[in-house]
């Protein structure tokens, strides 16, 4: 009886499907970063006193700080909540990838 495709060793497949697959995944996953890195999210700190856009790459694109927050006795304050906003955007990436890639490791 003769043998249909498959790997050496017995096998059972199709090379040729499996990498069409492969290289359809590989579209997708390059797709799906894509439209990542080009979205924006917002979060903001201190009741809105500072927010942050960064984009998919977790890049800063813009900081909004209202003057309400700006005391120069206490700049602390002021640093963490840049800090927290940029922590809990960055988180925002984090989840969105995950949503994406899942297992497959995004990037």
């Amino acid at each position: 009886m003769a043998r249909r495709g498959g790997f050496p060793g017995g096998m059972p497949g199709n090379m040729n499907n499996l990498m069409k697959q492969a290289q359809r995944m590989q579209r997708q996953m390059e797709e799906n970063k894509k439209a990542l890195e080009e979205k924006e999210f917002t979060a903001s700190a201190g009741g809105g006193a500072v927010e942050v856009v960064i984009n998919g790459k977790k890049e800063l694109k813009s900081l909004t700080i209202s003057p309400d927050a700006v005391d120069p006795d206490d700049v602390e304050m002021l640093q963490d909540m840049i800090i927290a906003a940029m922590g809990e955007a960055t988180k925002q990436v984090d989840a969105e990838s995950e949503k994406l890639f899942g297992g497959m490791g995004g990037f």
